[in-house]
């Protein structure tokens, strides 16, 4: 049997990827400490800090994407990542499956141009140290011709469903249901690339299902940047709103890190909207004939899902 094995499936991109997977008729293996039931699905609880646990988890499986999120914190990530990514790469060996790492984009750190797969890593993070770290594990087992694996890269999220792990999620949409001003991080005046959730999703079955796309690194589809001041104007159409926004200095955000783990941890990662952050995609566009959804389509939608199903408990 060919099963399709999701480790980490209760993140955001493995509930978008799930619905894709099972419409083009697959069997799908839901493993994470503990896997929320989908209907179609078999759920496996497993620790991948343990390798006997993730061997039982791969077994029988001819795809395995790893889409884990770990705690947002960089000492866990420098601990964690290392032994994840031997403990899968090791038992997709062990199994014969094929390995599609979904990953980010910390590793490229603050870059003067227009990010590729050919970019040089310069991680200006403790993260993107890691990250870079745990992309060339895998790349070296990849050159080494031990495993079968593709690596599919990501920025920042939005979309329908997509909030608390969403910037625009929580600065824009959020804001804007309540009737609030939308907020923009440092500068909303440079460009800025975010990944459309639904794009990514089935891209990253478009991948597993080509056998020419292993051995590669993927920026998955992104459509052309824009700015902060452009997203908020287009998502306050959807909510009757004027294209106000509140730009949140970085000063206040390194204040609100001494109240919040979370904005703490994110301070590093300012660059990425202190600077143009350009993230090009048009390598998987040409291979597969793919036009990434619009802004303008984008937002709409994600609109459209927090205004029909959040509007009551942003309203409690």
């Amino acid at each position: 049997m060919n099963i399709h094995t999701i480790l980490g499936a209760n993140g955001t991109i493995a509930k978008a990827l799930v619905p894709v997977l099972l419409k083009n008729g697959e069997t799908v293996r839901l493993v994470s400490r503990n896997p929320n039931p989908v209907n179609g699905t078999s759920c496996l609880a497993a620790d991948l800090l343990h390798p006997e646990q993730v061997h039982h988890a791969v077994k029988g499986s001819s795809i395995v994407y790893l889409t884990v999120g770990l705690q947002y914190k960089a000492s866990i990530w420098e601990e964690q990542w290392p032994i994840i990514m031997c403990n899968v790469i090791e038992a997709c060996q062990e199994h014969g499956a094929k390995l599609i790492f979904f990953d980010d984009a910390y590793m490229y750190g603050k870059q003067n141009g227009i990010i590729t797969e050919n970019t040089s890593y310069n991680p200006c993070s403790k993260k993107g140290e890691i990250r870079a770290e745990i992309a060339n594990i895998l790349e070296s087992a990849i050159c080494k011709g031990t495993i079968k694996a593709t690596i599919a890269r990501a920025v920042d999220f939005y979309g329908p469903s997509v909030t608390d792990k969403s910037a625009p999620g929580v600065y824009v949409f959020a804001n804007l249901l309540k009737g609030k001003k939308a907020q923009w991080p440092i500068n909303a005046h440079v460009p800025r690339s975010f990944n459309y959730v639904p794009d990514a999703a089935r891209a990253l079955y478009m991948l597993a299902k080509d056998e020419q796309s292993f051995g590669q690194i993927w920026h998955l589809p992104t459509a052309k940047p824009l700015t902060g001041e452009e997203f908020v104007r287009l998502a306050g159409g959807h909510f009757g709103a004027k294209p106000d926004i509140i730009v949140v200095p970085k000063w206040l955000l390194r204040v609100i890190g001494w109240f919040n783990a979370f904005m703490r941890e994110a301070y590093e990662m300012n660059y990425q909207d202190e600077f143009p952050f350009v993230f090009n995609s048009s390598k998987f566009e040409r291979a597969f004939n793919f036009v990434p959804t619009s802004y303008e389509e984008g937002i709409k939608e994600t609109a459209r899902w927090f205004s029909s199903n959040m509007s009551d408990s942003q309203n409690k």
